[in-house]
């Protein structure tokens, strides 16, 4: 379509498909062109129509009330609880990739998201660090000649919340965590989700018990190497992918633009019940927690987690690992090395999984150290 004043309502309709055709695109040139076409239809619809469109606060607030969804409900798309503010206050206008990520995520039409205002730009240029853009490189996720927006602009087809992550801080990340290199990171991660194929019905239902199957995989010598194929049947791909510098992860739960959790792990503490416990807990959010209103959750396990979603997935991966019953009847002050095996022989888990949680109850990190199986999931992974 020419840029061309509206003279006619086929012309009109036209130019909203227009414009929400280049919604759908990322670079300059089609941004360009939408700032144009938006003038072009506010000045139409100024001028012609009586009664007054839906703003994009009143779209957004319509289809809230369908979905009984709440502010806080808005984050994973439009940011933090102040933009919600703004935006549903009319005081500030949806970026493009907001408005692509209500679309998308909520069904909104994009019509009246666009409507007769001019809209901020999609996003600032990312500030990650050079050594952050290296390493994905050498990890193979961002193209030898790609530049690190385009990079980010490709991931966020998968999905458009990954937008926000760069205006907030979970209550789990370490505080001189480089939230430029995060975002990266999870770019890096859905890329890789993407073409991730999941069978069409799942073949388990993601629950406690599908965790506990999960967790006894630990006692297999090929267990790390058979998790993704299980998680798979029931719905949730699996990613590891190495921490960029300044990124301080253990792992997190991120949902793929078609909805799927995907659970992400560093390997940055590569030990066996490091591996176990980081997948168990990401397993918990992506069961308990992920959703509509959480679309993201990211973890650095050396910071202690502060209740809430946190602490209950803590709570479901020790359970899950090793039973309550199993644990009252195992802890003591000095167990022996035979006590530990025999505890995780009733778990059905690897011992060390059982002296990991026992050094971490006890603050005593001397103890069973050699039982840890350092360094050796990455060589069961071949990462």
């Amino acid at each position: 379509m020419t840029l061309k004043p509206i003279r006619s309502e086929q012309e009109h309709e036209l130019a909203l498909r227009t414009a929400a055709d280049l919604m759908e695109r990322t670079d300059q040139d089609s941004l360009d062109r939408l700032e144009v076409l938006q003038g072009i239809i506010e000045r139409w619809e100024t001028e012609r129509f009586v009664f007054p469109i839906a703003s994009p606060a009143e779209a957004i607030r319509f289809r809230m009330d369908q979905l009984d969804l709440r502010p806080r409900d808005l984050v994973p798309y439009l940011g933090t609880k102040s933009r919600v503010s703004e935006i549903l206050a009319g005081e500030r206008q949806p970026t493009v990739d907001q408005i692509r990520a209500l679309h998308r995520h909520l069904g909104i039409p994009i019509e009246p998201l666009i409507g007769g205002t001019k809209h901020e730009t999609a996003r600032n240029p990312s500030t990650a660090s050079k050594a952050a853009i290296e390493k994905l490189r050498t990890l193979g996720v961002m193209k030898a000649g790609e530049h690190i927006d385009m990079f980010l602009e490709r991931a966020l087809r998968s999905a458009p919340a990954l937008a926000m992550l760069r205006k907030t801080r979970t209550d789990r990340t370490n505080a001189k965590t480089d939230l430029a290199a995060l975002e990266a990171w999870c770019a890096g991660v859905l890329v890789r989700a993407e073409p991730v194929r999941l069978p069409s019905k799942r073949k388990r239902q993601a629950d406690a018990a599908f965790a506990r199957d999960i967790a006894m995989l630990s006692a297999a010598a090929d267990g790390p190497a058979r998790v993704a194929a299980e998680l798979a049947k029931a719905g949730i791909v699996l990613v590891v992918l190495e921490h960029l510098p300044g990124t301080f992860l253990d792992g997190a739960a991120i949902c793929r633009g078609d909805g799927a959790p995907v659970i992400a792990l560093t390997l940055r503490h590569d030990r066996i019940d490091n591996f176990w416990f980081t997948l168990l807990h990401e397993l918990a959010h992506a069961i308990l927690h992920l959703g509509p209103g959480t679309s993201m959750i990211l973890d650095d396990l050396d910071v202690n987690g502060s209740g809430g979603i946190e602490a209950e997935a803590d709570t479901f991966a020790r359970d899950a690992l090793v039973p309550p019953n199993v644990w009252a009847r195992f802890d003591s002050p000095k167990p022996t090395t035979e006590a530990l095996a025999a505890a995780a022989a009733e778990a059905g888990v690897h011992p060390a999984i059982v002296a990991g949680r026992w050094r971490w109850e006890h603050g005593d990190y001397k103890r069973f150290s050699r039982l840890l199986g350092r360094g050796e999931i990455k060589v069961m992974l071949g990462t």
